[in-house]
């Protein structure tokens, strides 16, 4: 079974959507987005600089998109047949419920607008971040995170936690990490998938109230415990809820595991996920396509696959 799966926030680096624009037709698709966006995301993917696309507001319909061209360019020509899974990661879930038809590309790009914006205006209101916390003991390290008044936000298998909270207590537990552990300070606007980001998500119970969800037509996998969702609505309301409960990708990946799992193309901006599969899903086969070039790969891997 191929897998299918979508980065989240994190992921982009300027300039990285230029190789694909050269191709009309995605130029095109992403003129398109862009205007139900009200977002120049031709623009952001293409020249803007790092600062701006680390906007929270900018950056996660930005990577929304981007798996959405990659996803065009992947199942062109009928390939689509040949995906048997879905799976997305914090906003790649978004990207992950438009491949398996839950969500419309127009709905899921205004819902994205909706999520980037409401938690950019979260993490407004509090000096916070995010750190990933690298191996160690994971009992002892959620111990430290309660006595630190920190959180976990991200499970990410493979042996990384990413957590979140205040600045200073991100810098106590940088300045004094537990043993056996490496703390990398992440650039980002706040503390995501905690409770900071609990404003956020009244105003996405609103906005998904208002979309068309419909029931997958392909297997999907949520962030939540790992589990294959069968409702559309049912995963909607898990994406509302996730803005402020932690990413299980951990869980995500041993369900991947159980079910089969021969394969796994990751949608651009392609990278970390792919990374963390060859850690926690030894010997899986996968690819990561972050430019044009990479498709032939994928496509040799589909093909394998069938």
């Amino acid at each position: 079974m191929i897998v299918v799966v979508a980065p989240g926030q994190g992921s982009q680096t300027p300039g990285f959507l230029a190789p694909w624009l050269e191709d009309e037709r995605l130029r095109d698709q992403l003129g398109a987005i862009s205007d139900v966006a009200g977002i120049d995301l031709v623009t952001h993917g293409t020249v803007s600089d790092a600062d701006t696309i680390r906007d929270t507001a900018v950056a996660q319909p930005l990577i929304v998109a981007a798996g959405l061209l990659t996803l065009n360019a992947l199942t062109a020509g009928g390939r689509d047949e040949y995906i048997g899974a879905v799976a997305g990661h914090s906003v790649g879930e978004i990207t992950a419920a438009a491949a398996a038809g839950i969500l419309s590309e127009d709905d899921a790009i205004r819902f994205v607008v909706e999520r980037g914006s409401a938690m950019a205006s979260a993490a407004a209101l509090e000096a916070t971040g995010m750190s990933a916390v690298i191996g160690g003991d994971e009992a002892a390290l959620l111990e430290r995170l309660a006595e630190l008044g920190l959180q976990p936000a991200n499970f990410n298998g493979g042996g990384q936690i990413v957590v979140a909270g205040a600045l200073d207590a991100l810098a106590k537990l940088a300045e004094y990490p537990l043993k056996g552990t490496r703390v990398v300070p992440l650039q980002v606007a706040g503390a995501f998938h905690t409770r900071f980001m609990q404003p956020a998500v009244a105003h996405l119970e609103t906005v998904a109230s208002s979309l068309t969800k419909n029931d997958p037509t392909l297997a999907i996998y949520t962030n939540r415990d790992g589990s294959l969702i069968e409702v559309g609505e049912h995963f909607v309301d898990l994406l509302v809820g996730q803005v402020s409960s932690p990413v299980r990708w951990d869980l995500t990946m041993t369900s991947l595991a159980d079910a089969g799992v021969t394969g796994i193309i990751e949608l651009a901006p392609a990278g970390a996920l792919v990374g963390l599969a060859k850690r926690a899903l030894r010997g899986i086969p996968a690819v990561a396509v972050k430019t044009p070039d990479d498709l032939a790969a994928a496509f040799d891997l589909m093909e394998a696959n069938a």
